[in-house]
């Protein structure tokens, strides 16, 4: 199964969401930041009068978004070209339009370090004064949150909202329906518990199948994701920005999950995929071939099992259990992902924006949700009309982490290798922190 889908999980602009191909597009973003800033310096308008034309990265909702188009210029008369780049050349061929002031009217916008080089050399409109009327009230107050960027934001992006989102992205666990039930456990009562998580773990190894696994490169998620049981947003920030140590009791006790998956034996194989092929891997031993129970991994892998494994539908999701000694309520690693940003140079600026609002309204996001599918960033969409493989993590979608600033670069590996070795025994808890503490202040 291929990895893509990452790449269209976009990060939130409060980063609680930085996939890894994210990651990776963070890491270019500061070539693009230097080259952009120039060529966006001056006021050329772009794009043609006669077609309103949207660069999409994301392949998983193209054929949504066709359809979508097709049916707004029926109504409309306004054409729309869908531009379907994909994930692999999506930000290359929007660097290279900048640089040719080619831009198109409206394009995906990603995770906030990937986008935020356009937004500082002013390709995308800033939608904070139209978020705050009734188009803003239709969004999960999480997206509108998560979109803004904050005065102090670290990319150096002047304050404001430059993009809309029709999805509410989350991170949780995936679980094979009919592998719990063949351990005599109920699918439909997720556990409450990360050690009544564990304990089902346990029983599915004992029927013979693989418990549970998760890729590497999400080993920071899903860390982060059960940190919440210990700490608030504006703890995971001070730990994030280094006001903070690693070397606390809460951060202790979240990596001693780790430690507990695996002397209970639950990680398949014994190890963390790693490599560039990680979480593919993963998704095809949950999704395509059925070799293990469980996975953690974002709500975008449910469509590309749609795409890629249309046969295999008998899953469910759940919230990251929470840890039987919390002092926090959990919440979600989430925040927005797929969504756009609208060329406020181009002669069709304000038909794109009208064409942007039209497609975040709950009917099209409804589309969004049957098509792609995905839980929408619309309140007004039914929790009932959400595929039922992501009703569980939906139901806590409310529930979402909004940390102002994410980990740095050195931290994220460190910790990703971190993880490894305290599931290969190779490091302990302890002198892992101190390698996070490291990172940290060599960031």
């Amino acid at each position: 199964m291929r990895r893509d889908h990452t790449a269209e999980a976009a990060s939130p602009t409060a980063a609680t969401f930085l996939s890894r191909r994210g990651f990776l597009g963070a890491v270019g973003g500061g070539l693009a930041a230097t080259t952009l800033a120039a060529c966006g310096s001056g006021g050329a308008s772009t794009g043609s009068s006669s077609e309103i034309v949207f660069m999409n990265q994301s392949r998983g909702q193209a054929a949504a978004l066709g359809q979508l188009a097709r049916k707004y210029t029926q109504q409309t008369g306004v054409k729309i070209k869908i531009d379907d780049v994909g994930p692999a050349d999506f930000l290359t061929k929007l660097q290279s339009s900048s640089q040719s002031r080619d831009m198109p009217d409206i394009f995906s916008a990603m995770d906030s370090f990937s986008m935020a080089p356009y937004y500082k050399a002013g390709w995308a409109m800033d939608l904070s004064d139209r978020m705050k009327g009734s188009w803003g009230d239709t969004f999960r107050p999480a997206t509108i949150k998560a979109s803004t960027f904050a005065a102090d934001n670290t990319q150096g992006v002047k304050p404001g909202i430059y993009s809309a989102h029709w999805e509410a992205p989350a991170l949780g666990i995936f679980v094979n329906a009919a592998m719990f039930k063949a351990a005599g456990l109920d699918p439909d009562k997720p556990a409450a518990t990360m050690s009544e998580f564990i304990d089902q773990l346990v029983k599915i190894k004992k029927s013979g199948k693989d418990p549970f696994w998760f890729a590497a490169s999400l080993s920071n998620q899903l860390v982060q994701s059960y940190a919440s049981n210990y700490f608030t947003d504006e703890e995971l920030n001070a730990t994030f920005t280094g006001e903070s140590s690693w070397k606390s009791e809460g951060w202790r006790k979240t990596f001693q999950l780790l430690v507990d998956l695996r002397d209970a034996g639950v990680i398949s194989t014994g190890s963390l995929p790693s490599g560039n092929s990680d979480n593919p891997n993963v998704e095809k031993a949950f999704f395509n071939t059925q070799g293990v129970a469980a996975i953690f991994d974002g709500t975008s892998a449910v469509g590309v099992a749609r795409a890629t494994a249309p046969d295999f539908t008998d899953f469910r999701s759940l919230a990251v259990p929470e840890a039987d000694d919390g002092t926090q309520t959990p919440r979600l690693v989430g925040g927005s992902a797929k969504g756009a940003a609208i060329n406020p140079r181009s002669k069709n600026a304000a038909k794109a924006l009208k064409f942007v609002q039209w497609l975040t309204e709950p009917g099209q996001q409804q589309v969004f949700a049957e098509k792609v599918p995905l839980i929408p960033s619309a309140r007004a969409v039914p929790e009932k009309n959400i595929p039922q493989q992501l009703a569980g993590i939906a139901a806590k979608i409310s529930e979402v982490q909004l940390v102002q600033n994410q980990m740095k670069v050195q931290v994220v590996t460190a910790l990703q290798k971190g993880a490894q070795a305290i599931v290969l025994k190779e490091r302990t808890v302890d002198q892992v922190l101190g390698d996070l503490d490291a990172a940290q202040r060599s960031a």
